[in-house]
């Protein structure tokens, strides 16, 4: 099996493949040479090759939401690196394994001008839970320059004096061990930074290196002492749980069983929690939308017990920090946000863990808090189904026709803005496995993302995303790996239409131009051009028609592209909530 000649490139591929990394997403370039020969000559590895660094880094992140395992992206030097920000942030925020792996020119090359050479040091500084500064190996060089030689060895001095006696090889083991372990252990984006020399193409038959795997140290994840917390549950008698982004089928059933049979408890669950039952309050904004200061006083809890990632509703986060709690506790094994400004406890568990040892001590407590609100939330779907009766074609009847579509067993990936947005206010099937980039919330890699997830699963991948997002992501179809099973939805009402909803002066040509960004492009001939099958409808006849073979098998990715009036949306959304009050 060949391989780089270069130490440090051995070194990398070794450890990644020690810890049990597969999956390795790269994007070509010279300097990175070394480290695409050693993975992509070794078959324990599964390699691709994506030219687009921004979109490679969030096809990266789709593979992690499907196996939750670290995933490598690996780039030349130079602005290269720079395009895996968006998704780096993303990981941070959404607590994704990335591991950075970017390919640099050695220290006197960096600062004189030198091409394709930007100061890649902590690069990301803000946004990675480890950096790690790899040093050049020195001994294999074959220039004949005499003074550069000298200054090489003057280097390789200085470098083990830095390393505190510790030899480079040793350094590099210990530095790349800490960035893998980082990532697998914490769940975020780590970088580390590979200075090579050239020549960079030099091969060996055998690893002339055996590089030392350090183990994570364990974490026991106890909750420690409960009974104060237990007691201040048991006497309550109006709890609320808020559950965020959360993978599917990672909260064990018997939990939500037994939370579901305490009447003094309200689950809220967001569209990305995965969470599903008869009890269980989905479709937030439709509840609370509406209500008013008397009715909000009625549903603020004494505790909120929250878990998952990142909240959508702009609605229960007003509500929370307007009507705060007396309490409220946050589950996560790593980070607890004060998204509403009350936190008063973070349990750094697991919620199974959690759960297992909370719950078997609470009792049930007699209360009409529920109740109350299952009653409300009758009363919220008879309107809602009486208002898609009253309303033209628009986004919402979109919505509503394309959820109420999707095949069971399959995976949703909702593109940010509007799509997510609309998708709250619906009731989905609860055997669809749904994500969405939630950690920063931005439209740049929805697409790369859900192409990602579909290479690494056996299940069918549809995603469901509106204009503005499909185009800005748009080379993401520039793809070896995309399965014909793949289906994307595109509503296309020609601009950002959820601006308007927002307040002030419509239909002008600054708000046209800069908010809402008015278009005309249509995705047909980017179709035609990455080989998918295209189909399109304007009306809910078109859209019915074409939504009954869409998802049949095919030889061939597919594309739905719906069109809806630009300057209906908006106001037929606002009076949504209008109606069901």
């Amino acid at each position: 099996m060949k391989q780089s000649k270069i130490p440090l490139a051995q070194t990398i591929v070794q450890l990644c493949k020690a810890k049990g990394i597969q999956h390795i997403v790269i994007s070509p370039g010279s300097r990175n040479a070394p480290l695409t020969i050693g993975f992509t000559n070794d078959n324990y590895f599964k390699c691709y090759s994506i030219v687009d660094e921004r979109c490679a880094a969030f096809f990266a992140l789709g593979i992690i939401q499907k196996t939750n395992k670290p995933v490598v992206v690996v780039c030349t030097s130079g602005s290269a690196l720079l395009n895996y920000y968006p998704a780096v942030a993303e990981a941070f925020y959404s607590d994704l394994p990335l591991v950075v792996i970017s390919a640099d020119r050695p220290k006197y090359l960096i600062g004189i001008g030198d091409g394709q050479t930007i100061n890649q040091k902590n690069v990301f500084d803000n946004h990675v839970l480890y950096y790690a500064d790899l040093k050049q190996d020195i001994s294999d060089t074959s220039h004949n320059d005499e003074e550069l030689q000298i200054f090489k060895s003057f280097e390789n001095k200085l470098e083990k004096v830095l390393c505190i006696k510790k030899s480079i090889q040793q350094q590099n083991e210990l530095e790349i061990n800490r960035a893998l372990n980082f990532a697998f252990g914490l769940k975020g984006p780590v970088q580390i930074n590979a200075p090579f020399e050239e020549p960079l193409y030099d091969l060996v038959e055998n690893l002339t290196i055996n590089p030392k795997n350090i183990s994570p140290v364990s974490d026991l994840n106890t909750v420690g002492d409960l009974s104060e917390y237990i007691s201040k549950w048991n006497e309550s008698s109006k709890k609320m749980i808020l559950v965020g982004v959360n993978r599917p089928n990672s909260l064990e059933q018997k939990y939500l069983d037994l939370l579901q049979e305490d009447e003094s408890v309200i689950v809220f669950t967001e569209t990305t929690s995965n969470l599903y039952g008869d009890l269980i309050f989905p479709s937030i904004d439709k509840i609370i939308a509406p209500l008013s200061e008397s009715e909000f006083k009625e549903l603020q809890p004494d505790i909120l017990l929250t878990f998952g990632g990142l909240i959508v509703s702009k609605k229960i986060k007003a509500f929370l920090r307007t009507y705060q709690p007396v309490e409220h506790w946050h589950i996560d094994e790593k980070k607890a946000n004060d998204t509403f400004f009350c936190l008063n406890k973070h349990f750094k568990t697991k919620p199974n863990v959690f759960f297992e040892d909370f719950l078997s001590k609470t009792k049930i407590k007699k209360s009409d808090y529920r109740k109350f609100w299952l009653n409300v939330r009758r009363f919220r779907t008879k309107k809602h189904e009486e208002y898609l009766k009253k309303i033209p074609f628009s986004d919402f009847i979109v919505f509503h026709n394309v959820l109420n579509s999707l095949p069971r067993d399959t995976n949703v990936h909702f593109g940010n803005s509007s799509a997510i947005r609309y998708a709250q206010l619906f009731d989905l099937n609860s055997s669809l496995n749904v994500f969405c980039n939630r950690g920063t919330s931005g439209i740049d890699g929805s697409t790369s993302t859900a192409i990602g997830y579909s290479s690494a699963s056996e299940n069918q991948t549809i995603l469901i995303t509106g204009d503005l997002s499909f185009f800005y992501d748009s080379n993401a179809l520039w793809n070896d790996y995309i399965p014909n099973s793949f289906r994307i939805i595109l509503v296309n009402n020609s601009g950002g239409g959820i601006f308007r909803i927002l307040p002030g002066d419509k239909n002008t040509e600054n708000f046209d131009t800069f908010f809402e960004t008015k278009h005309s492009l249509k995705a047909e001939q980017l179709c035609n051009m990455f080989n998918f099958a295209y189909y399109k409808a304007k009306d809910s006849k078109e859209l019915k028609k074409e939504l009954l073979d869409f998802y049949s098998l095919s030889t061939k990715p597919k594309l739905l592209e719906i069109f809806t009036p630009r300057t209906l949306n908006d106001s037929i959304l606002l009076d949504y909530f209008k109606f069901i009050k």
